[in-house]
């Protein structure tokens, strides 16, 4: 099945925040923070139910190299970026920011 794969406006917040608070680690590193993302989300589309549901419908990708994953729906070949999160936070505070994102 082929897919087409959209963001929501908060994803683009979501990473470029990641990609400050890299930059200012380690020159350059922002940017490979920002194609890694890019390329885990294109990897998404080639096969969306290898990812696991983590909460309702919402599936998890985790990054590579950076402890951040994307999380996306399915619906009619249709996969939806909900979110961009650091690994470490609150479980409950993303599944909450999902809702909202959700609406």
């Amino acid at each position: 099945m082929t897919y087409t794969l959209r963001f929501l406006p908060e994803v683009e917040e979501d990473a470029i925040n990641g990609y400050a608070w890299y930059e200012t680690k380690s020159r350059g590193l922002g940017e490979d923070f920002l194609r890694m993302f890019y390329a885990c989300a294109n990897e998404i589309l080639w096969n969306p139910l290898l990812y696991p549901k983590v909460y309702q419908d919402f599936r998890r990708r985790l990054l590579r190299r950076f402890p951040y994953a994307i999380y996306f729906t399915i619906e009619k070949g249709h996969i939806t970026v909900f979110g961009l999160f650091h690994c470490a936070r609150n479980p409950q505070a993303i599944n909450e920011q999902l809702q909202d994102r959700e609406k």
